[in-house]
């Protein structure tokens, strides 16, 4: 069997051999189905969050061409919803799952403490307390609880967060034109390599650290040798750093405060750079590469559980 999580920028597959993570932005009208076509022959269990994709003009519209495309591949897939249960078939409870499934899983593993899971687009923090309150809970009900903060460690939108820089001791306004993105500053700041920043550029030059000095240098309007070179552009990283640390930071004690709960634990593509932040357990050292997939691997998990195996 393997575990499948449909996003709206990527693929995220799960086997006996490891993880797999395939762009497929499907408000380009990525090709989903040719992408699953290399794992046919497998069972599948599945969740999704791509229901959102701006391409469709409801979530239950996304919802039905996602599981229609799935099917057409793995005509027996089930898929996962928020409500504990598996379909077959197109239900609102399949809307943005991926979260309560990795909750299922890690429930028996680290109950009471805080999950954090930070994305490429998204950070989802979910107490491991009570299963059945965080049962049919909505991406709307869960930005409004604190559990989901639209921030990722690649995909976000830089002026979204931060106002201002300081350029050579001017506090300074940031263009709010979408110049650079989270992945630019984790670039220059050598937390991830060129072969980590997987998302398009906002420029659609290629992700190179030439070229994420040039768009962080656009944030202020700015071209790198206005605003002190390479060393000015590590500058305006550094506080734009310092914001994302903040803002994700505060999100995660709120929830924490409001739940009660001890500990943390951190999954997906920023869970290696927020853990030592947070004090919190690298999931990537219990469950290894998993853990940047763990919406797949999780779904899979309890599906095998459901049949018994």
């Amino acid at each position: 069997m393997i575990g499948i999580d449909v996003g709206g920028a990527n693929l995220k597959i799960v086997d006996d051999s490891g993880v797999h993570i395939h762009p497929c932005p499907l408000w380009k009208h990525a090709p989903l189905g040719e992408l699953l076509e290399n794992y046919r022959g497998n069972e599948a269990a599945v969740v999704m969050t791509g229901e959102l994709a701006d391409c469709f003009t409801s979530k239950m519209d996304g919802i039905r061409w996602i599981v229609s495309t799935v099917k057409g591949v793995f005509s027996d897939a089930r898929f996962y919803g928020t409500d504990g249960q598996f379909y077959q078939e197109p239900v609102p409870a399949l809307a943005a799952a991926n979260w309560f499934a990795s909750a299922v899983y890690l429930l028996s593993l680290y109950r009471g403490t805080l999950f954090v899971d930070m994305g490429s687009t998204t950070t989802d923090i979910v107490p491991l307390r009570d299963l059945e309150n965080l049962k049919g809970l909505s991406d709307l009900q869960r930005l409004q609880k604190g559990y989901l903060v639209y921030h990722g460690l690649l995909r976000t939108s830089i002026p979204s967060f931060v106002r201002a820089i300081r350029i050579q001791g001017v506090l300074t306004p940031v263009s709010s034109e979408n110049f650079a993105l989270t992945a630019d500053m984790h670039l220059i700041l050598k937390h991830i390599s060129t072969k980590e920043y997987t998302c398009e550029t906002p420029d659609g030059r290629s992700p190179t650290l030439d070229s994420a000095v040039r768009r962080i240098a656009r944030l202020v309007c700015a071209d790198p040798e206005e605003v002190g070179g390479i060393i000015g552009v590590q500058g305006m990283a550094d506080q734009i750093w310092e914001a994302e640390k903040e803002r994700i930071t505060l999100a995660v004690r709120r929830v924490e405060r409001e739940a009660g709960t001890t500990g943390i634990v951190c999954a997906g593509t920023g869970g290696k750079l927020f853990a030592p932040l947070l004090w919190g357990i690298d999931l990537y050292k219990d469950l290894g590469d998993v853990a940047g997939a763990l919406p797949a691997y999780a779904v899979r998990e309890v599906a095998l559980r459901t049949a018994g195996c």
